[in-house]
């Protein structure tokens, strides 16, 4: 099972129990971001990142727990979107614009649940890949 962790806590001046952190806010303050909507059939994965494109937080519907086809559907989507977005909240993020990318069903709502929190959104860009002849179809059947 592992080793027990044993918390103390600071009992010198008569503060029983009471602890004392010293946290710093390391985190930066964001104003405008890039959204990143990758959507497929089997899940739905949403990253934020600054101007430059370096990344600042992510989410997807398998880390909040959904499982198998549920990954894939508009709610669990939704869902990704509002969390982002609450983490988005506490950067100060005011404005986004969104890069979507896929063909799932997760797009729109993924991009509906990140505004219903409050953040403004400058312009929406499509960049999901097009086959230009697709793949080599099959050969045809032999009876």
């Amino acid at each position: 099972m592992g080793k027990k962790r044993i918390v103390k806590t600071n009992t010198e001046n008569g503060d029983e129990g009471v602890k004392t952190t010293t946290e710093t806010s390391g985190k930066k303050r964001l104003e405008a971001g890039i959204l990143y909507v990758q959507s497929t059939y089997n899940n739905t994965i949403l990253i934020l990142t600054d101007k430059k494109g370096n990344v600042i937080v992510s989410a997807s519907s398998g880390s909040l727990g959904f499982k198998g086809a549920k990954k894939g559907t508009p709610f669990a989507a939704a869902k990704v979107g509002e969390t982002l977005a609450l983490k988005a909240q506490i950067l100060g993020l005011k404005e986004v614009s969104v890069v979507v990318r896929g063909v799932g069903s997760g797009r729109e709502s993924g991009i509906r649940g990140f505004i219903s929190k409050g953040v403004n959104i400058t312009s929406i860009k499509d960049t999901t890949p097009v086959p230009h002849n697709g793949p080599k179809p099959k050969k045809p059947r032999r009876v």
